[in-house]
C-alpha cells in the first residue's frame, strides 16, 4: 500500500494504491493559496483549513495501514512562493505527522506528466500537457515517457481570480485584463515540436469536463479519458461570465467549491490549446498524486 499528497494552491488530494488499484481518491478545495498575492505568505485561515484537510488525510491513510510519516506529500506553485511555507510546514508535520516536500517546478512538471498520461488513449507521437493550477499552469511536451520541453507560467486559477476577475460578479473589461495577461503569458512559449494530442489535467479541466458531462455528481471513470472541446470551452466561458456567484455553483453542480475560479481557468485553457494548434482536450483525471507514487 502506498500513498501520496498534493498540496496545490487550491485543491488538497490524497490518493491511496495498493499496486496498480486504486484504494482511496480523494480531492479537497481549501484555497491554501487565496489571497496571498505574489511574494506574499499563506492566511491564517487558508492555513487552519488546509491543516484540518491534512489531519483528515492523516487518520484516512492510518486506517489503510500506513502511519502518515510514510506518506508522501509533495506541494507546488503557492508553497514555492510563499514566505510562510517552511514554518508552515514545520505546523503540519507537529500536527498530522505528515512530511511535506515543497517541490522544484522541474520535479512537477515530471510527476505531473508521467501521471496524467495514465489510462489515456492518444495518438502516436507528441503530446502536450495543460496544467492549470491554482497558483501556475504548468505546461509539458512530451513523447513516450521523455520529456521534450517544459515550462511553468506564473498564471493560475487562484492569482488570476485574485488579481483581475474577483469572486462577485464578473465585469467583460475585467476579462478581458485577464485575457491579455494569459495572452501575454502563453505567447512567449515555443514548443520545439507540433504535438499530435493535447491533455488537460487536474481540478479545472476535470470539473469543466464532468460539467459538460451534466454529471450530477463526480464520476471519474466517466470524465477520465472524455473529451473538451474549445468550442465548449467558450460555451462554459461565456455561460460564467453571465453568472452571478449562486448561479456559478449551480453550474458547477458536480465541484461547486471550484466554480468562482473556473473563469480564469477557461481563459487558460483556451489560450494553451491555441498554442496547440489542436481543437480539443483529451482530458485526465490522473496527474501530480499519481507521477508522485510512479516516480
Amino acid at each position: 500500500m502506498n500513498a501520496s499528497i498534493d498540496i496545490g494552491s487550491n485543491s488538497i488530494l490524497l490518493l491511496i494504491m495498493d499496486g496498480e488499484r486504486v484504494v482511496h481518491d480523494e480531492a479537497r478545495v481549501v484555497g491554501l493559496g487565496r489571497g496571498m498575492g505574489d511574494t506574499g505568505v499563506f492566511r491564517p485561515e487558508r492555513m487552519e483549513a488546509a491543516i484540518a484537510a491534512l489531519r483528515d488525510y492523516a487518520a484516512i491513510a492510518t486506517t489503510h495501514g500506513l502511519a502518515p510519516s510514510a506518506v508522501r506529500a509533495v506541494a507546488t506553485s503557492a508553497s514555492r512562493r510563499a514566505l510562510n511555507a517552511t514554518t508552515f510546514y514545520a505546523n503540519v508535520r507537529r500536527q498530522t505527522g505528515i512530511n511535506v516536500e515543497v517541490i522544484t517546478g522541474e520535479d512537477e512538471a515530471r510527476f505531473t506528466y508521467l501521471g496524467g498520461l495514465t489510462g489515456l488513449t492518444l495518438a502516436a507521437g507528441p503530446v502536450l500537457l495543460c496544467d492549470p493550477g491554482g497558483g501556475s499552469t504548468e505546461i509539458i511536451l512530451g513523447e513516450g515517457r521523455k520529456i521534450l520541453y517544459r515550462t511553468s507560467l506564473e498564471i493560475g486559477t487562484v492569482r488570476l481570480t485574485d488579481a483581475f476577475l474577483g469572486y462577485e460578479r464578473v465585469e467583460p473589461a475585467a476579462l478581458a485584463r485577464c485575457r491579455a495577461a494569459v495572452d501575454a503569458a502563453v505567447g512567449g512559449v515555443s514548443l520545439p515540436a507540433r504535438p499530435r494530442a493535447a491533455v488537460a489535467v487536474a481540478g479545472t479541466a476535470t470539473s469543466l469536463a464532468a460539467a459538460s458531462l451534466d454529471l450530477a455528481t463526480y464520476d471519474a471513470a466517466r470524465v477520465h479519458n472524455s473529451v473538451l472541446p474549445a468550442t465548449q470551452l467558450r460555451t462554459w466561458g461565456d455561460r460564467l461570465l453571465a453568472a452571478s456567484p449562486g448561479e456559478r455553483r449551480s453550474l458547477i453542480v458536480a465541484s461547486p467549491d471550484r466554480a468562482d475560479t473556473l473563469l480564469a481557468g477557461v481563459v487558460i485553457l483556451l489560450a494553451v490549446l491555441g498554442l496547440s494548434g489542436r481543437q480539443s482536450y483529451r482530458i485526465s483525471d490522473r496527474g501530480l498524486r499519481f507521477g508522485a507514487l510512479r516516480d
